[in-house]
């Protein structure tokens, strides 16, 4: 169970609320600053903390165009993934050392993880983003495609503002978050840990505080230490496809007796341990075995993509070697993704939005229909498939 700040807890006790959104901008805020009048906050925070906000609808052109997750795992790896980054994320582990042995200690997440979120998220700090952090959290708190995601992020954020722990001014990325290893306010407010000892959380400038921060949230959301997360693996064109994906969970030990072998280090994986098997591209691709923690990593960021690359790119830096990318078949177009949603739709399956992306939902439903249809299960669409349905 979490165990929320009491100021942030009732901000998150009333549902209906929580859920309005939409009409005039100045009405909204000013219904918020009734809202937070209501949970106790003094009128001289309110006013401070509220003046300044505007709408921001640079935040909401962003939002609207996320096209970077519409690439295939390997072309985004590729893209995210260069030598520079690799060097810099070397560098940075010796540079820190001190501070990665101490957070492995505390909390159990190795530096190759905390390192490739960091080398993502904000390339090791050097880009943190330019969006005003107040505007952005009530700019789509207004807007009416995930309020509920980001209403109570505006009330941390007030919170954070009352303890002296939040700037007017702070910038960040356009969701929201903060900082290094971008944190949403809710997450500072739970997890923040003050790494440098200097009696603040500043994700901004501390590496201590960053790195400390975002182990505690990995630890929290279910982090198991001393265990894999992602292994890249070689697979025999005899497995059953049917059984890969997300959804089946077999023994590393079953997968291996059916014919699958690890391309680089075990890192720390016993035959006992439960995974999936990850055809990213279907079975000319990568092809990875996932374990819980890979699992875990959806909590920090639901982009199937983007978590994977990052799953990737912390067995890198920690010592596994460039992925065999394969011979996958071309990847749908986006019309043709879009139309691909729409017909699993019709046939029952819940893709999520029809956005051209193909996330877990949509791979799930793709991988059924292959196995309707009795073509290799491998959840990887082609234009036959499309043709079929």
């Amino acid at each position: 169970m979490r165990v929320l700040p009491l100021v942030f807890a009732l901000s998150c006790a009333t549902p209906a609320l929580a859920q309005t959104c939409g009409g005039d901008f100045r009405d909204f805020v000013q219904g918020m600053r009734g809202e937070a009048a209501q949970m106790g906050y003094d009128a001289g925070t309110i006013d401070a903390f509220f003046a300044p906000v505007r709408q921001d609808q640079r935040t909401l052109d962003a939002d609207r165009n996320q096209g970077v997750f519409r690439l295939e795992f390997v072309d985004f790896a590729r893209r995210v993934i260069s030598g520079a980054r690799l060097r810099n994320g070397a560098a940075n582990a010796d540079r820190h050392a001190q501070i990665f042995d101490e957070v492995e200690a505390r909390y159990g997440v190795p530096r190759g993880v905390l390192l490739a979120f960091w080398a993502l998220e904000t390339d090791y700090g050097a880009v943190q983003g330019d969006f005003n952090t107040l505007n952005s959290l009530v700019t789509l708190a207004h807007d009416c495609r995930r309020p509920e995601l980001f209403r109570p992020q505006v009330f941390a954020a007030l919170e954070l503002f009352r303890r002296g722990q939040f700037d007017l001014s702070t910038t960040g990325a356009w969701a929201g978050e903060i900082g290094q290893v971008q944190m949403l306010p809710a997450d500072i407010l739970e997890r923040g840990v003050d790494g440098d000892g200097d009696g603040r959380v500043t994700l901004k400038t501390s590496v201590p505080d960053a790195l400390f921060s975002g182990a505690r949230f990995l630890r929290d959301i279910g982090w198991q230490p001393g265990q894999p997360w992602l292994i890249e693996v070689t697979v025999p064109d005899t497995l059953d496809w049917a059984q890969t994906g997300l959804d089946t969970k077999r023994t590393a030990g079953a997968w291996l007796a059916d014919g699958v072998t690890l391309r680089g280090p075990a890192m720390g994986m016993t035959n006992d341990m439960s995974a999936s098997l990850l055809l990213p591209q279907g079975r000319r691709g990568p092809a990875f075995l996932a374990f819980t923690n890979y699992d875990v990593l959806f909590e920090w960021n639901q982009s199937f993509v983007y978590v994977t690359t990052a799953a990737y790119l912390a067995t890198r830096l920690s010592g596994a070697p460039v992925f065999d990318a394969g011979s996958a078949p071309p990847a749908l177009s986006d019309d043709q993704m879009r139309i691909l949603q729409q017909r699993l739709i019709a046939r029952g399956h819940d893709v999520g939005a029809v956005d051209g992306i193909l996330g877990r939902l949509t791979r799930r439903a793709v991988q059924a229909e292959q196995r309707r249809l009795g073509l290799p299960a491998d959840a990887w669409p082609t234009p036959a498939l499309l043709d079929r349905l």
